[in-house]
């Protein structure tokens, strides 16, 4: 029975979805289908425009938004998330794949295998080394790019996605001014712009309306909500018919996205080669080669923000997730993607946070969102043809504009100054390559962490025998200071004292320590003095005596191994004239 129980648990772990199957009933499945067909609104549009953000055509951002529904409701663990693409991804995605759609399929295949890796040799702990400040710094330098970036569209005769790569301030400045005849994008972004903000405050204010109020004033306040969740498809389609309405009657005053391949996309092994127009032969050791730094880049920064994004979300709505089978979840879902002419995807914070205020009640509502994507893509891509470049612009300035936090640095600065040095690097570095500031963020956050490594705080108390309390852990990097610090206060003292090691925060030790202390222990004997270890926890304790060290004393506490350094010390009472007792060592 307990094997028979094992079975199951484990079987569970790999299959999320039967934890949650087994009693799913019809208010399930409503909510579920109320919370799909929401998510799928607002997820067809930013599709489309996040693959503009990539560099490639629109249905590219289809193709990768249906994948993660069905995979996800198997193997995820979160009832909130969505995966597909999103505003990061594909800025990060443009900086590798430099519109070639070979290319993306190649990076996602070779992304969902990194992914799964991860996940089978449970390395998802790498991602604890990407901290809170070089995360909020590439999003904030993200948010940044990829607006200026969008700035152009309304103002020029096309969608021209800025090279993310570069900071490009004078040049969006200067094409702004150039482009600016172009009334008819101009208007239509900025009133997209507009609408879209006018829906966010009338969201955001429906909190203040009393609950208690009329049958009248809640259904209003329901539809408001309902409308202002599912704003950026009613942007998309207003704006689409004003642009057809232009067309026919042969004016052509909006830049439109154009011609799209029509249909389902067909479901075959990713292309790992490329025949270039002239005949060149790209192999798929070259295409890997040119990918380079993504292939490091992209898997850890798709996971990180997609477990981030479950993590919020459960803790908001109370269950946990399992990290390691959110990166197999991701992982497999980007190498089936590439299957079907997928970039890249991951969580996305918007569409979640949509899914959740739904009330969607288990992955299920995935499913919900993948078909409306599908149908879609079968039915509704001769129709995208019309769908101005504008509105998809403003639909990402909307989207990426909440990742511009301004109070971050602020909160950091108060919490703790030092930490806005990774934040700051991370920020200004990603203006020039977004991989690099990444890399160059957590460079220096590991900088950080390795010196407090390697000079942990000591707390030295000196009266006759030394005691040093470590604040931290005792390894390798430190062994060097530890040194330094015992030679100062007890071997270069005349006499030489005795020393007192404090380990109650020490809980391992390695093989360079045990070196540095045999030789400390040594040079102590051969001047008079002792070291004593106190507060050993067992582990430690365990290596200190496998290790044999000379003369190796210890005691449960630190007076107690004062009292052992002291019992060859004698000690004198005179009685002062006023009656206190005074207390004079004498050392034999």
């Amino acid at each position: 029975m307990e094997a028979q129980n094992r079975w199951v648990s484990t079987l569970r772990s790999c299959f999320p979805i039967l934890t949650w199957l087994p009693g799913y009933n019809l208010t399930w499945l409503k909510m579920d289908v109320i919370a799909g067909l929401t998510v799928g609104l607002t997820a067809v549009p930013q599709a489309l425009a996040y693959a503009e953000v990539a560099g490639l055509p629109v249905q590219f951002g289809l193709y990768s938004a249906f994948m993660g529904g069905f995979i996800y409701c198997i193997f995820g663990t979160s009832k909130d998330i969505t995966l597909g693409p999103t505003a990061i991804m594909s800025l990060l995605c443009s900086s590798f794949i430099g519109g070639d759609p070979v290319f993306a399929v190649v990076l996602t295949l070779l992304c969902g295998i990194i992914q799964t890796a991860m996940a089978l040799l449970r390395l998802g702990f790498l991602l604890d080394f990407i901290s809170y400040p070089v995360i909020k710094g590439f999003t904030c330098a993200a948010a940044v790019t990829i607006g200026f970036g969008q700035v152009k569209c309304p103002l020029e005769m096309s969608l021209q996605t800025l090279d993310h790569n570069r900071l490009f301030f004078k040049n969006s400045v200067i094409s702004l001014f150039w482009s600016a005849s172009w009334v008819g994008d101009v208007v239509l972004g900025l009133s997209c712009l507009l609408f879209l903000l006018m829906l966010t405050f009338m969201k955001k204010s429906l909190s203040s309306i009393d609950d208690d109020a009329s049958f009248l004033v809640r259904s209003a306040r329901g539809l408001v909500w309902s409308l202002a969740t599912v704003r950026n498809a009613l942007v998309v389609i207003a704006a689409t018919a004003v642009a057809y309405s232009a067309e026919v009657t042969g004016n052509h005053i909006f830049t439109l996205t154009g011609k799209t391949a029509r249909g389902l996309p067909p479901f075959q092994a990713p292309p790992l080669s490329e025949t270039t127009a002239n005949g060149t032969m790209i192999s798929f050791s070259e295409i890997a080669k040119d990918l380079g730094g993504g292939l490091a880049v992209i898997p850890l920064m798709g996971v990180l923000e997609s477990i981030a994004i479950a993590k919020a979300f459960g803790s908001k709505n109370n269950y946990r997730i399992d990290a390691n089978q959110e990166l197999f979840a991701i992982g497999l879902t980007n190498i089936l993607g590439s299957f079907v002419s997928a970039y890249p995807v991951t969580g996305s914070f918007g569409r979640t946070a949509v899914n959740s205020q739904t009330g969607v009640c288990t992955p299920a509502g995935g499913i919900i969102t993948s078909v409306l994507v599908l149908l879609s893509l079968a039915f509704l891509m001769p129709l995208f043809f019309f769908i101005p470049k504008a509105s998809l612009a403003a639909v990402i300035i909307m989207a990426v504009s909440p990742l511009l936090e301004y109070g971050v640095p602020m909160h950091i600065w108060r919490v703790k100054k030092l930490d806005l040095l990774p934040f700051a690097v991370t920020f200004l570095f990603s203006f020039w390559e977004v991989q690099y500031g990444i890399v160059a963020g957590v460079t220096v956050s590991a900088l950080m962490l390795f010196h407090i490594l390697a000079r942990p705080k000591v707390k030295v108390s000196d009266d006759r025998v030394v005691v040093l309390e470590f604040d931290s852990g005792l390894s390798f990097p430190s062994s060097e200071h530890f040194s330094k610090l015992v030679y100062k206060h007890t071997l270069h003292a005349s006499p030489a004292r005795s020393l007192v090691l404090d380990c109650s925060q020490i809980s391992s030790i390695d093989f360079t320590v045990i070196h540095e202390l045999a030789e400390l222990m040594k040079q102590l004997e051969s001047r008079g003095a002792e070291l004593v270890f106190s507060h050993l926890k067992p582990s430690v304790l365990q290596v200190l005596l496998l290790a044999d060290l000379p003369s190796f004393k210890h005691t449960d506490t630190v007076d107690e191994a004062l009292q052992l350094l002291t019992s060859t010390t004698h000690t004198t009472v005179n009685h002062s004239s006023d009656g206190q007792s005074q207390e004079r060592t004498l050392m034999l």
